[in-house]
């Protein structure tokens, strides 16, 4: 079972407490042909991750309510059915300790917010690129 198998739901976890993020992140994915499961913070998406690990990739807000993305990057880092899955980290805090922390954490790829559509597309077609199988 390969990224590229068209048998594969290309699902991706969004988890952004900015409803605007969301559906902007979801509209972009979406386009892209990609089937998008919402969390509205850290806790959701953990959640979510404690019963299904079938993504082909995450995109996390670093600082959410309740758990933050390096924390639940943390998390996923440590069961093994959901280390293969790349995740990509996004912030408008202006701080550079959260981008190293974020890496640190295992992140893939780190969007400043705001963004353009086209660095967002940019930044998933590599974070995709990580997702192989």
């Amino acid at each position: 079972m390969s990224a590229n198998d068209p048998q594969t739901p290309r699902r991706i976890l969004v988890a952004d407490d900015d409803p605007a993020i969301l559906r902007l992140v979801t509209a972009v994915l979406q386009k892209e042909g990609f089937t998008v499961v919402q969390a509205r913070d850290g806790r959701e998406a953990f959640k979510i991750l404690q019963t299904d690990a079938n993504f082909v990739a995450g995109i996390f807000d670093v600082v959410m309510p309740h758990i933050q993305g390096p924390e639940l990057l943390r998390y996923m880092r440590t069961e093994k059915r959901l280390m293969r899955i790349p995740v990509m980290m996004m912030t408008a805090e202006q701080n550079p300790k959260l981008s190293t922390e974020s890496f640190a954490a295992g992140a893939v790829v780190f969007l400043p917010k705001p963004f353009t559509t086209t660095q967002l597309q940019t930044m998933l077609r590599l974070l995709i690129g990580k997702a192989k199988m």
